[in-house]
């Protein structure tokens, strides 16, 4: 049995891993690399030959796990997509939004291109919405905690781990030569007591473990709750100042927590009421899967929702669909919250919400979590006092804060966790993916302290696991 690291070592995005039984080869998620000094198109540049691949394992829908499989089938994979039932209806979304995304990012690139006179040299869209059907006719999907046999010599076990509806850590169980061993991928990790989400649950003893990062040395506030935080944030912004609350939020988890957290802060009278815009499409959609799978949401939101109805919906609350409507908000002068995509502000609606609001005394913007190097998210979170948007360069007015509260990752504690639960006289050896290189190392030094083997891979290095 051989493992290789193959996205995500030693950095976020672009998680992929494959592991190889004898002849057989899988793929544990398929993700997108766009690390700020990559080429999207470099995404292209697989380090094997896509119809090779036996079987694709996906732990959760988010594009950095998910965004790169349409262009694996493009170029000849033509076997199965394992993942759960959510994860396959959230992929979709996921999938279908990068497309869009990659049609503009070419337009704007054509178009500017034009306007200097140069020949159209464009970057051409990775992939189409064609290519994403034809991935998603791949998928086969299993639930949580129910065995299922690749073949005659690997079982698969998906376990819940939080952090997004449907994520799961893969946990296989292999037979090589008469010899049983087990490995489990934690995908990302997500946090206990999550508005909406289940507490992630222990892996089964194995004998080696590749586990995300993230939050290596980092451990989140816990001096609030979710609801104590925006009841601080929103009475000070909408209730004493009467101004309007913007929240960049991902479309798909991060949303759906926070209107829930929003709901219970409402329907409690803890606040007035006040007026929420929720403008983004995707968001809406995805707030439908949520529906769907409601069965999977934690029993909190389930005893919520039998008795006060729906937990994404309540007065005051309106899902905006059209550009049109999304224009009027920025017309609407009573105290509101603005939750709009995407997190990092580098493109959505909530880009338009900014440009006509980063300079009034009376908006507060509050992001709720990570802004990688680089993104309009960042420099405001580091206090330019002047940033560029739409072609113009605005003077920062508004108030800018920040909360960890709604942070879908488990932090190092939580980390630790998963791994001490571990019997260290069987794990063989801890594999560290999905991280900067300052928290893998703060994280790998924990885990040695706590009597544990502990590899940072490098990218493309085959590990023999014996």
């Amino acid at each position: 049995m051989n493992l290789t690291i193959y996205g995500a070592a030693r950095q976020v995005t672009g998680s992929m891993h494959l592991l190889q039984v004898g002849q057989f080869k899988i793929l544990i998620d398929c993700g997108l690399d766009y690390e700020k000094d990559r080429n999207i198109q470099a995404n292209e540049n697989f380090p094997f030959r896509p119809e090779e691949i036996d079987v694709v394992v996906l732990t959760h829908a988010h594009i950095d796990h998910s965004g790169n499989l349409p262009t694996l089938v493009r170029l000849g994979f033509n076997g199965q997509v394992l993942c759960t039932p959510p994860t396959a209806d959230l992929t979709e979304l996921l999938l279908l939004d990068s497309v869009n995304i990659f049609m503009h990012k070419a337009d704007k690139g054509r178009k500017h291109r034009r306007g200097k006179g140069k020949f159209n040299t464009a970057a051409q869209p990775l992939y189409l919405q064609k290519h994403v059907m034809d991935a998603m006719d791949r998928f086969v999907t299993i639930g949580f905690n129910r065995p299922f046999r690749i073949n005659g010599d690997i079982e698969l076990t998906f376990i819940p781990v939080g952090h997004l509806l449907g994520a799961a850590a893969a946990v296989f169980k292999v037979n090589e030569g008469g010899t049983e061993r087990s490995i489990a991928f934690t995908g990302d990790i997500g946090r206990k007591n999550y508005p909406v989400l289940d507490d992630p649950q222990q892996l089964p003893p194995v004998d080696y473990l590749v586990t995300e990062s993230t939050y290596g040395g980092r451990l989140h506030t816990k001096d609030k709750t979710v609801e104590q935080a925006l009841v601080e944030t929103i009475e000070k912004a909408c209730v004493k100042e009467q101004g309007r609350l913007i929240i960049p939020a991902f479309s798909i988890g991060r949303t759906q927590s926070l209107v829930y957290s929003l709901n219970k802060i409402f329907s409690s009278g803890l606040l007035p009421p006040v007026k929420v815009f929720v403008d983004s499409p995707m968001a809406t959609r995805a707030t439908q899967v949520f529906r769907k799978y409601h069965n999977l949401v934690n029993q909190e939101a389930q005893e919520f929702y039998n008795k006060q109805g729906d937990e994404f919906e309540f007065e005051n609350l309106e899902y905006v669909e059209s550009l049109k409507d999304s224009r009027q908000v920025s017309n609407y002068f009573e105290p509101c919250i603005i939750i709009s995509s995407a997190g990092m502000l580098e493109g959505g609606r909530i880009q338009d919400h900014l440009y006509y609001n980063i300079q009034n005394y009376y908006c507060t913007i509050l992001f709720i979590g990570y802004c990688a190097k680089g993104t309009l998210g960042h420099r405001l979170l580091r206090g330019d006092p002047i940033v560029h948007i739409k072609d113009r360069e605005l003077a920062v007015y508004a108030t800018i804060k920040q909360t960890d509260v709604l942070s879908a990752h488990g932090d190092h504690q939580d980390l630790l966790d998963v791994v001490k639960h571990q019997d260290k006289t069987r794990l063989k050896n801890v594999f560290l993916v999905h991280g900067e290189t300052s928290s893998m190392q703060a994280f790998a030094d924990a885990v040695e302290s706590e009597g544990y083997v502990v590899t940072i891979p490098e990218k493309g290095i085959k590990y023999e696991l014996n």
